[in-house]
């Protein structure tokens, strides 16, 4: 049954094959021409030795386990269609058995993996995923998790050296993994993470690649598609990462943190990944909180005027961006930042309103609003006035009136000013609006009393 198995793989040329008995470097086991010619197939004849795959790793010498772990992955690199269950059944079931074999043994501290067995070890990984149109869930999960398990287990194994391995996990090999995580399979896109984590973390030659790559991705996913699958895992990867930056932030981290993470608060799927990227976004401003400004900055300008779902996601961040934020970086952004909180406080949704009113809540951003009240209070105290007189939900107008409360008695005076003046302008309005409509009233009579002069016949104009 192997045999036909083994058929299934593509072949070399003839003459490939008739110079397979010539090669020196194939083992005592070379009586098998198909399986010899199987793996030759896929990875050089003259880097792997012939042996039969469906040999236990027990029943070989030590110094012939490299070559059948190798003949192993080469027989695994067959991809079946798992749409049909009734299809390759007893194929399916060896690979499944074979990939069980492989993960045992890269789990049991094998000998350091020669670069043959790296080569075919990163090959089995992309073999897997040649098909791209993936349902939600991959009916070939069963195999796929064992080949991202294998994987795993090899990369993070003492026995692979990443001065050895990284002339095959490679640029080309990393930019695959991370296209993968378009996959529509959760199962999958969870395994993926766990991978490409592993590899940031054993090959440090390829983290400014990785980071580009990533980059990448949320570039496009903002200003092009603004689909994507796999932000949420990604950004995940990254909240550990920049967990591990050194301080002073490195030029290249801060332009990450603006190009890459600030603009990723404009999607409508924002919801999706955001708590993965509010998380990222507050490592950084831990590490070094002068980015807060730049945050906030970028936040006004990208804040959301009719989905009110975002608003209360973004006004979350800024509560805890404030929080963070020292009194010098806070008088740059209270300016513009507080306007656009007092348009929240007189939103009709009530949700929107109530968050914004909630800020009051916060003893640390209370504190900082009395530093700063001769710049603040004039301008939220209209937005409690106008909700005090035409807000339509109870609870909003309750706390309107505990916030109203609350600056009383930080500074009287101050308050009673602001609403005078407020009232004030309210007035001028209210008189201008009236002089306005006696002026068209004016000129309606005025029209009225004219006689219609000339041809008056409508006319009809089509297009």
């Amino acid at each position: 049954m192997w045999k036909q198995f083994l058929g299934k793989l593509p072949r070399k040329s003839p003459k490939s094959d008739q110079d397979l008995p010539r090669n020196p470097n194939l083992g005592p086991n070379a009586a098998n021409p198909a399986a010899k010619r199987a793996s030759a197939a896929v990875f050089p004849a003259s880097v792997i030795a012939g042996i039969e795959p469906l040999l236990a790793f027990k029943d070989v010498p030590n110094s012939e386990r490299m070559n059948l772990f190798i003949s192993k992955l080469s027989l695994c690199s067959v991809v079946f269609d798992f749409t049909d269950p009734a299809k390759n059944i007893q194929e399916k079931e060896l690979k499944r058995a074979t990939l069980l074999e492989l993960l045992e043994f890269v789990s049991e501290n094998p000998p350091k993996f020669s670069e043959p067995a790296i080569l075919a070890s990163c090959k089995i990984i992309t073999t897997e995923n040649d098909n791209e149109d993936e349902p939600i869930f991959d009916p070939a999960w069963p195999h796929l998790q064992l080949v991202y398990d294998f994987f795993l287990r090899f990369v993070t194994s003492t026995s692979l050296e990443a001065k050895v391995a990284k002339k095959y996990v490679n640029h080309a090999f990393i930019s695959r993994i991370v296209d993968l995580f378009e996959s529509d399979d959760p199962r999958e896109r969870d395994s993926l993470k766990a991978i490409l984590h592993r590899v940031y973390g054993k090959f440090m030659i390829h983290r400014p690649f990785i980071r580009k790559c990533v980059s990448n991705v949320f570039h496009r996913f903002v200003f092009e598609t603004e689909k994507h699958n796999g932000i949420a895992e990604l950004l995940e990867i990254f909240g550990s990462v920049i967990t591990g930056f050194a301080l002073p932030l490195k030029e290249e981290h801060k332009i990450f943190f603006s190009r890459a993470l600030i603009p990723l608060h404009k999607p409508k799927s924002l919801g999706v990944y955001f708590q993965q990227l509010s998380f990222c976004v507050t490592q950084f401003i831990e590490k070094e909180p002068k980015l807060g400004v730049v945050l906030i900055k970028g936040l006004l300008k990208c804040w959301p005027i009719t989905n009110s779902q975002k608003e209360l996601m973004l006004l979350g961040e800024v509560e805890e961006v404030l929080e963070a934020t020292n009194m010098t970086d806070f008088q740059k952004v209270m300016v513009p930042l507080f306007y656009r909180i007092r348009h929240c406080m007189n939103s009709y949704n009530f949700q929107v309103a109530e968050r914004a009113l909630f800020l009051w809540n916060n003893d640390q951003i209370v504190n900082r609003i009395a530093h700063n009240r001769e710049a603040i209070l004039p301008i939220v105290i209209p937005a409690l006035e106008l909700n005090a007189q035409n807000h339509w939900n109870h609870s909003i107008l309750n706390l309107t009136f505990n916030v109203k409360k609350m600056l009383a008695e930080m500074d009287e005076p101050l308050v009673s000013a602001c609403i005078s003046n407020y009232r004030e302008e309210q007035e001028r309005q209210d008189s201008e609006i009236e002089k306005r409509s006696e002026i068209w009233e004016r000129l309606e009579n005025a029209a009225n009393l004219q006689p219609l002069v000339g041809n008056t016949t409508a006319v009809l104009v089509t297009h």
